[in-house]
């Protein structure tokens, strides 16, 4: 089976999202084929490279995000009259409330259209006739309230990044021909939004059924993380053209693995449908934490210990608190934040802020004076000198904190529970799905019910031990890269058995192969093809694919073989089911 693989700041750069789980998923399916189809985020992605393939990847073909394309393609007066009337719709359903499903569907492949019958879109999306036509559409009746108030400069910056996220439309990866997406047998996109729109185009274009995994919602990720630097307006229209991408993706999409129950929900509010939705944890390498998990030898069983990225997210400052009240009930507790190292400006004045104030909270012991270890906090990088493997922080305490205000699937609760360690977390993101009764769970920005949980489990050794036992079995069953590779290998088979690309056999010359494909391949009943027809399919557009949507019952509508008068046997058409009193073929004609 070939496979393309889509991704978006990922696989196979040696940095970004994704990266992990995609090398883990492709090593364990060796008998499959894997095409990469990837989209770059940044030049410094670019210089650092790629990791090491195996050989199971045949090709990869990459495309930037992060460049000004400029492809010098100029549209004629036919092509800039079909721009504006597809770009218009694509506008209209950005800047408009209510359901605009099927309107974005008519434009976003419309454009595609376009870009492949008269060259890319880069700059006709730049122009001032795009910039006129998002105008047009933010003053229209029906508008969205926010995006009436944006200005020339709030649409300008839309324009650039609607130019961004579509880049996608204008890239050559859609022919039939060996290493396009249209001679796979099957997408998979490791994420959705822009990463899935090369998937929705080799199924609009060439039939190929499309598998998207979402272990981070991008919407989400949207909401989130939007750059302080745009307006209320340029980032209520960008808001709504991601949530019409999802919708799209969702609707179209034979099958959708979101990660776990909260990414799940995400899904369905933005129009998934549930019988489509099939959770598939992420699979995490458990041999590296064996040691740690199987021997249940503490350092120091009255050690706190946070693991993570340090960042305003994972909410410190309350940890800090909640382990001063700690500290009033076991004053031989200890705090070890052990962290990545700090990236960019802002992480690194986080970090300041909270050494800042465990000095300010714990004055009497924050000299430098101290031996090591006097401490009762203390700041640790992964990879340093204090802790040069991540398992040896989860080994060096009794139990993990989670103080996380925002979450998605937080992976430092599942290699503490590969540890074997009793857990107090935030209720947050994925948290109570992943622990499971594992372990304790307080409410966020809460530092008392944080403190409280901590000394119930510093006091309770026996039930510390029994918590992360639990949890050790429940990672090991759930959480694996086994399960995970699994999971996919029997996914894989289902879509491409019921959705098989239909594709004319054809020699070197183009000519084609009548006899080429076996008559296996076209057993009648409810696996085969349904022939649409303009009264039941309206447009391929509105009513693209669907997982198990208009599927022939098994005997409505297939031939019936009967004999004529000269003995010749032909097909014919049964518009309604027909009870036959003898066999067919018997010799006499059917009425």
């Amino acid at each position: 089976m070939r496979i393309g693989l889509l991704t978006e700041g990922g696989y196979p750069y040696v940095t970004g999202e994704a990266r992990l789980w995609c090398d883990r998923l492709v090593r364990g399916l060796e008998q499959h084929a894997f095409d990469v189809f990837a989209l770059s985020r940044s030049a410094r992605q670019e210089e650092q490279g790629w990791i090491e393939l195996p050989p199971q990847v045949h090709r990869v073909r990459t495309a930037p995000l992060w460049t000004a394309e400029d492809d010098g393609v100029v549209y004629g007066r036919r092509g800039r009259r079909r721009f504006a009337q597809h770009f218009g719709e694509l506008a209209t359903a950005i800047c408009s409330a209510g359901d605009q499903a099927d309107r974005f569907a008519y434009a976003l492949y419309g454009l595609a259209d376009l870009a492949r019958d008269e060259g890319g879109l880069p700059v006709a999306l730049r122009s001032e006739l795009a910039v006129r036509t998002l105008e047009r559409a933010c003053r229209a009746p029906g508008a969205l309230r926010t995006g009436r108030q944006a200005r020339v400069p709030d649409l300008l910056a839309v324009a650039g990044l609607l130019e961004r996220a579509l880049r996608p439309l204008s890239l050559d990866w859609y022919e039939d021909a060996d290493g396009c997406l249209g001679a796979v047998d099957l997408c998979h996109a490791a994420s959705g939004g822009t990463a899935a729109l090369p998937g929705l185009l080799a199924q609009h274009f060439s039939g190929v059924p499309l598998l998207v995994t979402e272990y981070g919602v991008p919407l989400r990720a949207h909401y989130l993380g939007v750059s302080g630097e745009l307006s209320a307006p340029a980032r209520a229209l960008l808001a709504s053209f991601h949530g019409r991408l999802a919708t799209e993706v969702y609707r179209q999409a034979t099958l959708v693995t979101p990660g776990n129950t909260h990414a799940r929900r995400w899904q369905e509010r933005c129009g998934a449908d549930r019988a489509k939705l099939r959770t598939v944890y992420p699979g995490m390498a458990a041999a590296r934490f064996a040691d740690v998990g199987e021997s249940g030898v503490l350092d120091d069983a009255d050690t706190l210990v946070w693991v993570g990225r340090i960042e305003p997210a994972k909410d410190l400052i309350a940890l800090l608190h909640a382990f001063a009240e700690v500290r009033k009930q076991e004053p031989g507790a200890r705090l070890r934040i052990i962290g990545a190292p700090a990236e960019g400006p802002d992480a690194a004045a986080y970090l300041a802020h909270c050494r800042a104030l465990a000095a300010q909270l714990f004055p009497d012991e924050a000299d430098g004076a101290h031996a090591v270890g006097a401490n009762p906090v203390s700041f640790d990088e992964i990879g340093g000198p204090e802790v040069s493997e991540l398992a040896d922080a989860y080994a060096s305490g009794g139990i993990v904190v989670l103080s996380s205000v925002v979450e998605g699937f937080p992976i430092s609760l599942v290699e503490a529970m590969f540890c074997g360690r009793a857990t107090v977390s935030t209720d947050v993101g994925a948290v109570v799905e992943i622990i499971g009764g594992t372990g304790l769970v307080v409410p966020p920005r809460n530092p008392r019910a944080l403190a409280d949980s901590c000394v119930a489990l510093l006091r309770d050794p026996e039930r510390r031990a029994r918590l992360g036992a639990a949890a050790r079995a429940r990672a090991m069953e759930l959480f694996t890269v086994e399960q995970n590779i699994e999971a996919f290998r029997s996914i894989y088979l289902e879509i491409v058995s019921h959705c098989p690309v239909r594709r004319d056999a054809v020699d070197a010359a183009g000519a084609p192969l009548p006899f080429a494909h076996p008559a296996e391949s076209h057993v009648p009943g409810r696996w085969a093809a349904r022939a649409a027809t303009a009264a039941d399919v309206p447009s391929r557009v509105a009513n693209g694919p669907n997982w198990g949507a208009n599927r022939p019952s098994w005997g409505a509508n297939r031939p019936s073989w009967v004999v004529n008068a000269a003995d010749r046997v032909e097909p014919v058409e049964l518009a309604e089911p027909v009870e036959l009193a003898e066999p067919v073929g018997s010799g006499k004609a059917e009425a």
